[in-house]
């Protein structure tokens, strides 16, 4: 198998792990409100990430194992979420709110300042 192969392989199969929610966004003056529907999900299952201009937001079901488990092909629906959202750089992740409620999760990402968000996207180069 060719290094090349095996890494589409690896992406398949960990991206075949997770399905994307419903989510809506909202830009306001100071800041962008995402909501994302993640049912069965509680506030320890939540991971959000932000890499450079990516906010990545994972959300885990909980799992409950019952005594009377029968196999009822429920696996496309017992999927974790995972959302990949390509922002950008004009906004403080840092400074990120975060609320779940059932099953429903709110984030509010604020907007830099426009002289620091033109500082973060400028570089002298020479």
């Amino acid at each position: 198998m060719s290094p090349s192969s095996r890494n589409r392989s690896a992406y398949k199969a960990s991206h075949a792990s997770f399905r994307q929610p419903s989510y809506d966004c909202r830009e306001l003056p100071d800041a962008v409100t995402i909501v994302v529907y993640v049912p069965g999900v509680g506030g320890s299952g939540v991971e959000i990430e932000a890499h450079g201009p990516d906010l990545v937001i994972t959300a885990r079901k909980t799992r409950f194992v019952r005594v009377n488990w029968q196999a009822l092909n429920l696996e496309g629906s017992q999927l974790d979420y995972r959302l990949r959202l390509r922002l950008g750089l004009g906004f403080d992740y840092s400074q990120m709110d975060a609320a779940i409620d059932d099953g429903v999760l709110t984030l509010s990402v604020p907007k830099r300042q426009p002289e620091l968000a033109a500082a973060g996207r400028l570089r002298r180069v020479a």
